[in-house]
This record gives structure tokens, sequence and C-alpha cells, in this order.
């Protein structure tokens, strides 16, 4: 059986060194779900937040399986700890499961030049409008497919002014870039950013990308970036991050 763990320190011992902020969110009890195969004494666990799952501990096919009470199956991301839990994963979904490789960056949160940003900010090119995301535009970002990421696991504009921050380039009114918080943490968000596909390489993303640390730092907050391409990392790295290392996930439809 599979049980949804409430006491997550139980199951933290098995993310021990795993550096994914998703995961601190889970196990903080701040936002997602951990799941296990106890609730006292887990041998596997699973952290899961909104497409994300990390599983981490025993191989446990029945677990990475697993569709919560309520969940809808769809697309989901799985994260194998280590090479026998992706074996397990290529079983269970086979044909279904993508392999790819996603890039962490260093959590290094001296490292970014608060002058250089600053200037990137102000080189807003003319008719557009920067803002940071307020309760209006966290429920226009839920109404747009392409940009929902940026507020959707937030289930309410006070949780998210609570744990998340946004930046939003707007054009005539409406969205054509952000960057805001996937999840977040006490102490930190994941940053996810998009560009809307008729407004890309105008360098709008890398704005947003500029104003989004600069509001994290003045809170004291971390702006943790995973990236899913290496266009991502190439940004990443413009803004001041350095790569980490990649690693393996799975991207499977119909989970």
């Amino acid at each position: 059986m599979i049980f949804e763990v409430r006491q997550t320190e139980k199951a933290a011992p098995l993310f021990d060194g795993w550096q994914e902020t998703i995961i601190w969110s889970c196990l903080q009890g701040v936002m997602g779900k951990v799941y296990a195969d106890s609730l006292e004494n887990p041998a596997s666990a699973m952290c899961m937040l909104g497409d994300f799952c990390f599983l981490a501990g025993e191989p446990n096919r029945e677990l990475a399986g697993y569709v919560p009470t309520g969940c809808k199956e769809g697309f989901r991301i799985l994260v194998p700890q280590q090479e026998a839990w992706a074996g397990v994963i290529e079983g269970l979904f086979r044909e279904k499961a993508k392999k790819v490789l996603r890039y962490a960056t260093k959590k290094e949160p001296d490292v970014f030049d608060w002058d250089k940003l600053q200037a990137v900010v102000e080189g807003l090119p003319r008719g557009y409008t920067l803002k940071m995301i307020d309760e209006t535009l966290f429920w226009r970002c839920r109404e747009i497919g392409w940009c929902r990421d940026w507020v959707s696991q937030y289930e309410s504009y006070g949780r998210y002014r609570q744990y998340g921050l946004g930046a939003v380039i707007l054009w005539k009114g409406e969205p054509v870039s952000g960057a805001s918080s996937y999840s977040g943490y006490p102490g930190g968000i994941e940053v996810e950013i998009d560009t809307r596909k008729d407004c890309r390489r105008n360098g709008l993303a890398y704005i947003c990308g500029a104003k989004l640390i600069l509001e994290c730092l003045k809170r004291g907050w971390y702006p943790s970036w995973d990236a899913q391409n290496k266009w991502s990392v190439a940004l990443a790295e413009k803004l001041g991050y350095h790569f980490s290392h990649e690693y393996v996930a799975y991207e499977v439809e119909g989970a």
C-alpha cells in the first residue's frame, strides 16, 4: 500500500543531500505532498508537486505508478534518485516514458551582480510594461495556457503572496513574458520562466529573470533555477548562475 505522509520528517532522511527546492517545499509542508510505502518507517518515498515526482529510497514499482485519489492521470516528470529507480520507471511505463536530461545550477546566494541586473531591468524596450504579479495578474495568468505554471501551484493569491513572487512584461495589457515561482519554500522559490512564442528572441525573459532575482534578493530569498534545456542554462548563466550538473528525468504521458 501507498500512504500520504503528513509527518514528513519520517521520510526526510531518504532525500538527504538532494538539493532540489521542490523536495524542500514538500518536506516542509508548504506545498506538494509526500507519499511512501509506510507511515512510520518508510523505505521508499515520493515528493510530488505539480508535474514533478522525486523518487527516493528503495525502488518501488507501486509508488512510481501511484496516482493519488482525486488526481487525474496525465503528464508527469519522474526524477529517479538512482539508476535502479530509472529501471523501475522504464519497466513500468515503457514507451510512455521519455528519458530526458535536465540541468541543475549551483545554489550560490551571493553570486549575483546587483548593478548588472538593475541595468538589465532598465533596458526594457519602449512600449512594454514590467510589473510584479499582483492579484489581478495572478488570476489572469491562471487563465492563459502558456503562462499558467507561473502561478498554478498556488491555490489562492494569498498563498502566492506568502510563498511566491513573479515579474511579468506586458504588451498592450497582456502578458508576453515572465519569470515567477513554480513553487516556494521558506527562504526561496523555484523559478519558472517563459515568453509567448511570437515575442521570443527579444531579450524579454532576460529582463524578467533579472527583475525576479533582484526582488528575491531584497527579501532574502534564493531564486533557484533548474533548467529544462540548454537554452535555459545559457540564460541562467547570463544572469549570474553557474552550471552544476545534468541529471536524468522521465517525461511520462498518461502517468
